[in-house]
């Protein structure tokens, strides 16, 4: 009996150490889990509290006044017809001689406000444009030209077409004086001299050079200007853009609006217009939100220096295997647009200051906030990304809860299936905007790019269409070409989907 009993004790004690095992390992795991979601919580705060920073960063350098204030400016010199008996204003302008109209009646208007309604003059020769928004310095107006003979005329017209002017490229462009080859207005001054900075347009992307009149900072002498620039035809066949820029500043909210108005003359005769209003605040540091901004800025750029520091480490740790992660890609993609931000604003406050004190030094001179208004368009662009992407990384923390675990697992599992029916979309969808472009690229004005005929068959998808200027461009294709894009996208749509869903 001894041999047995002393078995029985062996293997009580054998199961004894294993079940002793177990529950150890059972509590180390436990620990470790504990360890790894405490590591995440702490993560996860600290990411939070980044999140809400950027958020009062972005959202407390944008108001309501900057809207309002694009709105009455933009009104001001968009919608006031250039006289009283005609109805044209600047979006509607059509000749050269409707440019000249504008400038002598609208413009001349709006830019100098040197009475108020009972007629009494404004003190101290300034324009305050509505009585609130100062005019800085003096407005510019500039214009670029191509030259005669830039492009070929056939044999057969030549002794009947002289003279040729092709459309605007740096190419093209016209560098020679001409009309009365005295001052900037009749010479051409290059990009640098001006300090100038190409423009892309609605036809074409035009230098920041060329042939420029800065105007006065009262009404009376302006006039006078414009009226030489028109009787001695400073605008002629060879005119491909002409721009007016000018600056104001409000006080009461602290913001700059920088104004340019672009007139483009393609080569086919005629014009187009187009505007920028762009409000900026130049100016910091003068209000308690002012500073608290500051303040903000200086946690948000510790916490991009955090951020890069971790990155660093953490590539330098698995080499290569950390980008197979798309969560760290997000993360060096949030830090390159933070610094890209930062760099932006740094550049932009430094220049104002510079600019401010120009301008002080003398009043008759022209503020050239273009550039400036550029990077702050550039600087809304890249901080709304980084706000959008920021939020999306919020994915990354709830996936440990369950539903939305379960959610991402299904878009990961159908990402083969979405690619597949995109291609088969995409394809059907591209023959039909390049059919849609070349039958009604030259009648409709939805059709007259290829980018515009892919955006056009989207509003198609979603309702949003004029079937009647088709039917007009042809009466054949047009009916034709709208009926099966729709049968066969809503054949893809409703059809396809069900097909992926089944096969997987």
């Amino acid at each position: 009996m001894l041999p047995n009993s002393s078995s029985s004790q062996l293997n009580i004690s054998s199961y004894s150490q294993f079940f002793t095992n177990c529950f150890l390992l059972m509590e180390e795991n436990n620990t470790s889990r504990e360890r790894y979601l405490r590591s995440v919580l702490r993560e996860l705060i600290t990411y939070v509290i980044f999140l809400v920073v950027l958020c009062v960063l972005t959202y407390g350098t944008v108001s309501s006044s900057m809207y309002y204030y694009t709105r009455v400016m933009s009104q001001l010199f968009l919608e006031t017809p250039v006289s009283k008996m005609e109805k044209t204003d600047f979006k509607t302008l059509s000749t050269m001689d409707d440019f000249w109209k504008f400038t002598e009646g609208p413009l001349l208007d709006g830019l100098y406000w040197d009475m108020w309604y009972n007629n009494k003059t404004i003190a101290e020769n300034k324009s305050f444009i509505y009585y609130e928004n100062l005019l800085l310095g003096v407005p510019r107006i500039r214009q670029l030209k191509v030259r005669n003979g830039s492009c070929s005329i056939p044999e057969d017209l030549k002794d009947e077409i002289k003279d040729c002017y092709d459309v605007y490229s740096v190419a093209n462009e016209d560098t020679a004086p001409f009309g009365l080859r005295n001052g900037t207005a009749w010479t051409y001054t290059n990009e640098k001299d001006l300090n100038g900075s190409s423009h892309w347009g609605l036809l074409a992307t035009y230098s920041g050079a060329g042939y420029y009149q800065d105007l006065s900072r009262t009404r009376e002498v302006t006039a006078v200007q414009i009226a030489s620039l028109k009787k001695n035809l400073w605008l002629d066949r060879g005119t491909r853009a002409a721009f007016i820029d000018f600056s104001v500043y409000n006080a009461n909210i602290n913001l700059f609006c920088v104004v340019r108005l672009l007139v483009e003359f393609p080569a086919t005769g005629g014009l187009l217009t187009s505007w920028q209003f762009q409000p900026v605040k130049l100016i910091h540091y003068i209000s308690t939100l002012d500073f608290f901004l500051a303040a903000c800025e200086m946690v948000f750029c510790l916490f991009v220096l955090y951020y890069m520091v971790e990155e660093i480490l953490e590539i330098h740790i698995h080499r290569l295997h950390y980008f197979r992660s798309l969560w760290n890609c997000l993360d060096i993609l949030i830090i390159l647009l933070s610094v890209v931000a930062i760099g932006i604003s740094i550049y932009r406050t430094s220049t104002v200051d510079m600019l401010l004190k120009k301008l002080l030094e003398d009043q008759n001179s022209f503020p050239n906030f273009e550039p400036l208004a550029y990077w702050q368009i550039q600087f809304n662009n890249i901080a709304a990304v980084t706000v959008f992407f920021v939020w999306i990384k919020l994915f990354k923390f709830v996936n440990f809860n369950r539903t939305m675990s379960q959610l991402s697992t299904t878009m990961s599992r159908c990402v083969k299936d979405v690619i597949g029916f995109a291609i088969m979309f995409f394809i059907i969808f591209l023959a039909y905007a390049q059919l849609a472009y070349l039958v009604f690229g030259t009648q409709i004005d939805d059709f007259s790019t290829f980018q515009d005929c892919i955006f056009t068959q989207f509003r198609i998808i979603l309702g949003d269409f004029n079937f009647t200027e088709v039917e007009e461009a042809n009466r054949i294709l047009g009916p034709i070409y709208f009926t099966t894009f729709v049968f066969f996208m809503f054949f893809i749509l409703l059809v396809c989907t069900p097909l992926f869903s089944w096969g997987g």
